[in-house]
């Protein structure tokens, strides 16, 4: 048997990640620059100049940008050759769907079309239904979109009342049913929608063309945000989808939404990237520029705190999304070479990483919550007015926190994934806490500042894996199967996991680049770490102690709390000079420059 080369999702927790094992963005080669490039390309030159008239969803504009993006090869990245796709990575799509993400409106009809649009057909289609669809959708001349969300049925997908009975002749399915919030469903030529077939408790999916009768287009919602994208209901009334469009096998539907649900929220923390980096931008760029008690905005304290804090933030998320993109990498690589056929294997190894999904689309959406937030505070009086783009970056950003499943559902699933996975693994989280007790009774107190300098951060990380562990055990063993119910304890959990996985991401990405570039110009990022590892100790005690002081009992407390602050302790950091160096390098850069 080989040697294992990576980490199954969420196995994090409980194994050693070595730096040498992590993809980071300083790697990407030159393929990938030039998508970068050929994206921002795009966005500057056909999507920027023209954002107002995609915000009045001028009639025809939004399709015809997907058309031109399709002619320059945007919506194939992710797609085989056979039908005039690019055939790229995880990481390289990820790359994309980062680059896009910068663009407003259009990045939301951009990931709908590339993802849940297209990648249904691609990874359950029969080769008839690929070879009909996927090369119109890969040139634009097709738009899609993904109809799952019905009324009294949002994040219980299953409980959707969509209906298809099969026709007397067994030739068609007659489809019925109310489908909401549909994504690029105004102008999408391709629909997949989920039903459940006569008496079936589970939904089937099917592909449905827009132009048969019985498809019926309301108008499109007035929203707070991503005016730009189109959002309408859609009714089906006795569609008739011939049997050769059921998507997948009769039943299956449910495991292809929830599939391409994960792939839609590790996609979703690589997207709200792009944004970030630009709404950085428009902040220093104003900073620099705007004076007041003649001099800039941007020589003050008080914002080049909020500068910082939106490029470590920024920094920590980029770091953990493309460590687990190359981790769904190397398992599709692994299922590919055991003999999974391609679309399967890409839509397992993604599945693999359901945890680590979850994770970036909560801790992506709520950091750029902060950075948009913030850059309109930068912007004081004018980033409350619709003249400038931070306007258009706040109200868009708000979606990102419910799209993909809300991030309460979201957080829900990091810790119950969690428990789930690593019992299925045979790891037994409550054996594991017991363990930790009686290690927390007996562990050797180290000075871990006399330490290397990575030994010390790894040290820290260590501890707060003991933690995160521990609580999952503890928690476990007190509630068992009542434990679902416990939310509010769920939601520490899973704040403690998340904080565990961005640090040690951090970690891994700045011990790399020590590795790669030498230790010249290594302090800045060096900074980043120090104040992540620093305030992070600080959210997963509070977590922590939050979680205990709930259930413990009086026996247990005391101890308990003790060793939370014991291994949540680390050493005093000058988090006002090192953010400062952080904010003084951006003012001198005057854009995202990481």
């Amino acid at each position: 048997m080989g040697v294992k080369k990576r980490l199954s999702g969420g196995e994090f927790l409980i194994h050693e990640t070595k730096e040498s094992e992590v993809f980071i963005p300083e790697e990407f080669d030159e393929e990938q620059r030039m998508i970068r490039q050929t994206c921002e390309d795009f966005l500057q030159t056909e999507v920027y100049p023209i954002l107002d008239r995609i915000d009045s969803q001028e009639e025809g504009l939004m399709r015809s940008l997907l058309h031109k993006a399709g002619d320059l090869g945007l919506l194939g990245i992710s797609v085989h050759e056979q039908y005039g796709g690019f055939e790229q990575s995880f990481v390289t799509s990820m790359l994309a769907s980062e680059s896009m993400g910068s663009g407003y409106s259009f990045s939301v009809a951009y990931s709908a079309h590339t993802g849940i649009g297209t990648l249904p057909i691609l990874y359950y289609g029969t080769d008839e239904q690929k070879e009909r669809y996927l090369p119109r959708l890969v040139s634009g001349e097709w738009a899609a979109a993904y109809c799952l969300t019905e009324p009294n049925a949002g994040s219980d997908a299953n409980a959707g009342k969509s209906r298809a009975v099969l026709s007397p002749d067994g030739r068609h399915y007659i489809l019925n049913g109310q489908k909401m919030w549909i994504t690029n469903g105004g102008f999408a030529d391709i629909l997949t929608v989920f039903a459940k077939i006569g008496t079936d408790r589970v939904h089937s999916a099917f592909i449905v063309e827009r132009n048969w009768p019985g498809v019926v287009v309301l108008p499109e919602e007035k929203k707070m945000g991503i005016k730009g994208s189109s959002t309408v209901q859609i009714f089906l009334n006795d569609v008739k989808v011939p049997v050769e469009n059921l998507l997948g096998r009769q039943g299956e539907g449910y495991r292809i939404a929830l599939n391409i649900l994960h792939m839609g929220r590790i996609k979703l923390g690589g997207t709200v990237l792009g944004a970030a980096k630009r709404a950085i931008t428009l902040s220093v760029n104003y900073a620099s520029e705007r004076k007041q008690f003649g001099r800039p905005i941007g020589s003050f304290g008080a914002i080049k705190y909020k500068l910082a804090e939106q490029v470590i933030k920024t920094f920590v998320t980029e770091s953990a999304v493309y460590r687990a993109s190359h981790n769904v990498d190397q398992a599709i690589d692994e299922l590919l070479e055991s003999g999974m056929q391609k679309g399967k294997a890409s839509i397992e190894g993604i599945a693999q990483y359901a945890i680590e999904a979850a994770i970036l689309k909560v801790f992506g959406s709520e950091a750029l919550n902060y950075i948009v937030d913030e850059a309109v505070q930068i912007f004081g009086g004018m980033g409350f007015s619709s003249e400038t783009n931070v306007d258009r970056a706040y109200r868009d950003s708000r979606i990102n926190r419910i799209f993909e499943g809300t991030n309460e559902i979201n957080r829900l699933l990091v810790a119950d994934t969690t428990i789930k996975k690593a019992l299925r693994s045979g790891f037994d989280v409550v054996r594991y806490a017991n363990h930790v007790v009686k290690e927390w009774k007996e562990i050797r107190v180290d000075d871990p500042t006399r330490f290397p300098y990575y030994e010390e951060k790894f040290y820290y990380i260590k501890n707060f894996k003991r933690i995160a562990l521990f609580m999952l055990g503890a928690a476990s063993r007190k509630f068992q199967r009542d434990l679902a119910e416990e939310q509010m304890i769920l939601f520490n959990i899973s704040d403690i996991i998340m904080n565990v996985y961005a640090a040690e991401s951090t970690f891994l990405r700045v011990q790399k680049l020590e590795r790669l570039n030498g230790e010249d110009g290594i302090r800045l990022y060096k900074d980043i770490l120090e104040v992540t590892i620093y305030d992070v100790a600080h959210l997963i005690r509070k977590a922590a102690t939050d979680a205990v002081n709930s259930f413990a009992s009086d026996n247990e407390h005391r101890i308990w709390i003790e060793r939370i602050n014991r291994f949540t302790t680390v050493p005093p950091v000058n988090v006002k000079e090192a953010r400062l160096r952080i904010a003084d390098r951006l003012i001198e850069e005057n854009r995202y420059f990481l």
